[in-house]
């Protein structure tokens, strides 16, 4: 048997970090070292986030903006030619799937940076309202 298949995965070691600054440093820790605590457990649930939807997130992104620039150049050049095609006007909110594609990347980006964003929250609600509805 293969010794490594036993150890645990990194969302494994993550939470088990986190867990351990949440419910044990935070409780018996003075203010400063307790703030500390849930600055580092918050910065690790964003690593987490990241492992967990950034690589698929930005293949779903890339894969969007092919369809819209007709370029299959990395997501970092890829983001550039939008962000040169809008301001040159040779896009716009007319232009077939640019909104949807704005709208999927915030989104996607939230999921990671701020899942507890209120903003965020509603707009999952309403994307789940409009699916039973159409």
């Amino acid at each position: 048997a293969d010794p490594m298949q036993d150890q645990p995965g990194p969302d494994e070691l993550l939470g088990s970090v986190i867990d351990f600054l949440r419910e044990t440093v935070v409780p018996e820790a003075g203010p400063r070292t307790a703030f500390q605590a849930r600055v580092a457990a918050s910065a690790l649930e964003l690593v987490w986030r990241q492992i967990e939807f950034g690589a698929s997130g930005e293949d779903v992104e890339r894969q969007r903006l092919i369809g819209l620039l007709g370029s299959s150049a990395p997501l970092d050049q890829l983001n550039e030619q939008l962000a040169d095609a809008l301001a040159s006007g040779t896009l716009g909110l007319a232009t077939p799937g640019l909104v949807d594609h704005l709208r999927a990347t915030t989104l996607e980006k939230l999921a990671v940076d701020q899942p507890q964003y209120s903003g965020y929250r509603a707009a999952l609600r309403d994307e789940a309202d409009a699916k039973k509805e159409g």
